[in-house]
């Protein structure tokens, strides 16, 4: 049975750990401190390391842990990451037989040009694509891209499990209430992620579903976030990709 956890990193990262028995993979290893400790803990052989992108925040810990652990590494093959040992693209498959698991690759670029996200066992690992209520900053792709790269991913199933690499939830939640501010689901979740914040815990992994219903990234066709979005760029936007790259801009200089 697989198990996925958050290793908490820097001020808002989550590393995924995903277990089964005593084997162990992780996803953005940004540190890799917390996640030896963690494997020491729970006394897990580490048998991969999966990546989605080349940001020192997500890939900082691969050297370090493959000279502990000499496992493969997948990551995109379109970026420079560290110790990489298997490149992948879109429409891969990663296999990792010790925990009984095949991901799917996805390519999502925007955040970075060659970003990828992984799909396998129900739940989606995305990076800096889509998060908690919103989405990644667009340090290298085009807005068009970003929006065609969150359009694709919330095809996924709705009860796809959504792991992000930050704790963006609460900050991006009120972008979203600005945006869309009588969306009944946005409320409710707005409650839920500050009564678990309260309590120190994360506010992932989302759902796709959830998403659907709260991120204004995945809303652009929803009249109430086109208008929202127009009346803050003051100009008519004539699609839904425009409609992205306003809400983009504004949540920018937030």
């Amino acid at each position: 049975m697989l198990h996925i956890e958050p290793i908490p990193a820097f001020r808002d990262n989550y590393i995924w750990l995903l277990k089964n028995g005593r084997r162990a993979a992780v996803v953005d290893p940004g540190d890799a401190q917390p996640v030896l400790e963690a494997l020491r803990r729970d006394d897990l052989t580490l048998v991969a390391i999966v990546n989605t992108h080349h940001h020192a925040d997500h890939v900082g810990g691969n050297a370090a842990l493959t000279r502990i652990h000499p496992v493969p590494v997948y990551g995109p093959a379109r970026e420079p990451i560290p110790a990489l040992t298997h490149p992948v693209d879109n429409g891969d498959q990663v296999q990792i037989p010790q925990l009984d698991l095949v991901l799917s690759v996805l390519g999502v670029p925007g955040h970075t040009l060659g970003h990828i996200a992984y799909y396998g066992a129900n739940s989606l690992f995305c990076g800096d694509t889509l998060f908690g209520c919103g989405c990644g900053r667009l340090f290298e792709g085009t807005a068009a891209q970003m929006h065609a790269s969150l359009n694709a991913l919330a095809t996924l199933p709705d009860d796809t499990r959504v792991y992000c690499a930050h704790e963006y939830t609460a900050a991006n939640i009120r972008f979203a209430r600005q945006v869309e501010p009588d969306n009944a689901a946005l409320k409710d979740r707005e409650a839920m992620v500050a009564a678990l914040r309260a309590a120190g815990q994360p506010t992932l992994p989302s759902t796709v579903g959830l998403e659907r219903r709260t991120n204004p990234f995945l809303r652009c066709g929803e009249p109430a976030v086109s208008a929202s979005a127009a009346r803050h760029a003051g100009t008519v936007l004539a699609d839904t990709a425009g409609v992205f790259a306003a809400l983009r801009a504004w949540k920018d200089h937030q």
